[in-house]
């Protein structure tokens, strides 16, 4: 069994089939010389509630399982957490209602939440803006970098498996014995195979002969750090109301396992799809992603939103405008620029941001063709519904 991929969904389909089929011998193949090294290593470390998603989607129900399986295994692998809480704040008289209905899904998916006033609202975070929000008291925040360090351990405590580093994946075929994995150290064959390539997953489908129903456009997310004269502004996570149009949750307050607190992100067409600093380029990348009609049509239809995140890119005071709408007292002397993370978003030939998860499944290869936040909260439970898909296969 060949998984591709080392970031936490592919390690936590990877040790999640060493637990349930101890006898198969399972190889994670990753392209660079360490785990977690893209989407997984610039993840913001939310544990994520679900309280956003359609009840019933593959985000919802991966989500409330995952969040649980995934504060089960920190807790018994010795992983710093903290269920430290958040709030969804309504700015405006329109974006109540929006916030009520978050409100019903949430309620809706089981997620522990409630409805607060101002008051309520300014004794958990003296220094927000708004007129109401939700409370969210069992959102929290990990280390995942650290989670993919201890799942590759443990998947690599049988002999028989192998977490392969700097084996980049080149080629995939089948024969009439099972599959061959090309790599750049050279081939590998194995019966099965799982494709949790992440921001080069439709790349993976396309080589092992699959036609992706949607293609990988990277987003960049770009952040800034509170410095330490003004972590006193944030105590939890603090979010806006998200624009139900767009798959991202806009520019939002995270406090960090390490202390720190992160405020972002935009969300901007990246060079490349491992462009992670200002400019970096992958013409390669860029090309298809400019060239894909998918794209094309998604860009006429938002374009002014696109200009706007483009603008808080390159405009600091921009961008701390955008933070003030939630914490007024931020001044841009309170900002430090922290790294960037990339989004591997699917979008459709139609113009569409795909907003569910993608798990395709073939005869000898399944495929994770969208898997953005929140992933990683989810990745033990996404794990189990990948070994579940398989074991008819074994």
């Amino acid at each position: 069994m060949c998984i591709v991929g080392g970031g936490i969904v592919g390690l936590a389909t990877a040790y999640r089939l060493s637990r349930k089929r101890p006898q198969l011998r399972i190889a994670v193949l990753e392209k660079e010389e360490r785990l977690a090294k893209h989407q997984t290593g610039h993840n913001s470390g939310v544990l994520h509630s679900g309280i956003y998603y359609k009840p019933g989607s593959l985000k919802a129900v991966n989500c409330r399982q995952g969040k649980k399986a995934m504060e089960t295994f920190c807790r018994e692998q010795g992983i710093e957490h903290e269920l430290c809480g958040k709030i969804i704040v309504a700015l405006h008289n329109e974006e109540i209602p929006r916030l009520e209905n978050i409100f019903r899904r949430g309620r809706e998916n089981g997620v522990n939440c409630k409805m607060i006033s101002r008051e309520e609202m300014l004794e958990i975070e003296p220094h927000v803006a708004g007129l109401q929000a939700i409370r969210v008291p069992e959102a929290g925040i990990v280390n995942y970098h650290q989670v993919c360090l201890r799942l590759g351990e443990l998947v690599s405590e049988k002999e028989e498996n192998r977490v392969l580093l700097e084996h980049r994946v080149i080629g995939l075929s089948q024969n009439s014995d099972g599959l061959v994995v090309e790599t750049n150290q050279g081939e590998i064959e194995c019966a099965l195979a799982v494709n949790c390539g992440g921001l080069h997953s439709d790349r993976i489908t396309q080589m092992s002969g699959g036609k992706p129903p949607a293609k990988i456009v990277p987003f960049k997310g770009e952040y800034f750090e509170l410095k330490e004269s003004a972590k006193h502004l944030c105590k939890h996570l603090i979010y806006p109301v998200p624009d139900p149009k767009f798959p991202f949750l806009g520019v939002h307050f995270t406090r960090m396992i390490n202390g720190s607190v992160e405020c972002g992100p935009n969300a901007v067409l990246a060079w490349g799809r491992e462009a992670y600093e200002k400019f970096d380029l992958n013409l390669r990348d860029l090309l298809e992603s400019i060239l894909y009609p998918g794209f094309q049509k998604m860009a006429m239809k938002h374009w002014k939103m696109g200009w706007g995140e483009m603008w808080r890119s390159y405009n600091k005071n921009a961008f701390v405008r955008a933070l003030q709408r939630l914490v007024p007292e931020i001044e841009s002397d309170h900002l430090e620029r922290a790294p960037a993370g990339i989004r591997a978003q699917a979008v459709t030939p139609e113009g569409l941001l795909a907003d569910d998860f993608i798990i395709e499944e073939n005869p000898r290869i399944i495929n994770v063709l969208n898997a953005p936040s929140p992933a990683a909260t989810a990745s033990l439970n996404v794990g189990d519904v990948i070994a579940s898909k398989l074991e008819p296969k074994l």
